[in-house]
């Protein structure tokens, strides 16, 4: 995913922030990247899903605050 430095980017912050330390993960994001973990590939799909759902052009209802 070298040529997509703003979905790597978005992998990378999820997988931080899901995998915080070695008790989640033995390995950080770049060996899980290397190696293709399946921790790596589910946040590339995280951050894949994240893309789609902020790249359309609509606008959720507010809640009410009243």
């Amino acid at each position: 995913m070298q040529h997509d430095l703003q979905l790597r980017a978005a992998a990378r912050a999820i997988y931080e922030n899901v995998y915080p330390s070695d008790e989640w993960v033995p390995i950080g994001f770049e060996e899980a990247e290397r190696y293709g973990t399946v921790h790596y590939r589910q946040a590339v799909g995280a951050a894949q899903d994240a893309r789609a759902v902020l790249a359309v052009p609509h606008q959720l209802p507010l809640p009410a605050i009243l």
